[in-house]
């Protein structure tokens, strides 16, 4: 993938956490005093019935951000199971002409990966978007940007993306999900509990675990990928994840947040409810250890989030 054009380029800063890389654009620091300006707000779980309820739900979402301007629209992708069904209806509209002209103002992205990996592998996420997306939609969008998995420089490949969102105007509207981690905590893109994500970090290079890669193969699975035993064999050896940080979610201009699969994966039950109901602290220290040691709780921090779910993620 080659960088935009040097007019749009923006200064990368980065800063090493143990073994995790964090990039922010030039000016942007961890600013502990910008973390307690933001103020805290509830996160109000939307109950729908169904997948295909929440899928509807996502795409009004993004046909209202469209809608809202006249100007291309920059879409961050969702992997997993959190967006398969929306994924499915898009796909159904492609075929025909009723949203092209949607799609053709759409810049597409996806926010996170598993490295390095080849790009087909059936476990990556552009593969599965191809095959929930279909070719006429990625025929007909204005651009799709994946995070490059098959490169021997990751960070520099890392800096172009940031730079593409950057010099498209940055994020209209992110579609996100909530990963379970130990203690009830929680993983929101990539950003692990404990890897020294701060407010500033615009995306981040950072080393993989093992429950990472068993939540990453579950769920694919789940969601009905086609996988062989090179994909997985290959997916299990892979070291980092490249990952979209605090700074690119909190400039998101609009958050979709999509919670679907706890019969999969029973710990999202626990790690949403501690999102919802976590005291944030006033203190700036105290703030930054809570974010960092359970990220989901930066969507907490967000004024335009609808957060999507079904029944059974609050046991219902």
């Amino acid at each position: 993938m080659a960088c935009v054009s040097s007019p749009a380029l923006k200064k990368i800063s980065r800063r090493v956490i143990g073994n995790n890389l964090w990039l922010s654009l030039d000016g942007q620091t961890r600013q502990p005093d910008l973390i307690t300006r933001m103020p805290v707000l509830a996160l109000l779980p939307e109950i729908l019935e169904t997948e295909e309820d929440v899928a509807r739900a996502q795409f009004a979402e993004i046909q209202k951000c469209a809608a809202e301007t006249a100007e291309d629209v920059v879409l961050v992708l969702l992997g997993g199971r959190g967006a398969q069904a929306l994924y499915r209806l898009v796909r159904g509209f492609a075929e025909t002409s009723a949203i092209d002209s949607l799609l053709g103002r759409l810049h597409v992205f996806t926010q996170d990966a598993l490295a390095p990996m080849r790009m087909n592998n059936g476990l990556s996420f552009v593969r599965d978007f191809e095959r929930l997306l279909g070719n006429e939609f990625f025929r007909k969008v204005k651009s799709f940007t994946p995070m490059r998995t098959d490169t021997d420089d990751l960070e520099g490949e890392l800096v172009c993306y940031i730079n593409k969102i950057e010099a498209l105007g940055g994020i209209d509207i992110l579609l996100l999900g909530l990963g379970p981690e130990a203690g009830a905590a929680s993983h929101l893109a990539y950003i692990k509990p404990d890897s020294g994500a701060s407010v500033g970090d615009v995306a981040g290079l950072i080393p993989i675990s093992s429950s990472i890669l068993e939540h990453h193969i579950t769920k694919f699975k789940a969601g009905g990928s086609t996988i062989t035993e090179a994909d997985e064999a290959e997916c299990r050896s892979a070291t980092h994840i490249l990952t979209l940080g605090p700074a690119a979610i909190l400039g998101a201009k609009r958050i979709v947040q999509s919670v679907v699969d706890a019969a999969t994966a029973p710990g999202k039950p626990a790690s949403y409810r501690r999102v919802l109901e976590t005291e944030i602290a006033d203190d700036p220290e105290t703030r930054a250890e809570q974010l960092n040691e359970n990220p989901g709780l930066w969507l907490r921090l967000h004024p335009n989030v609808r957060s999507l779910i079904l029944p059974d993620v609050l046991g219902r």
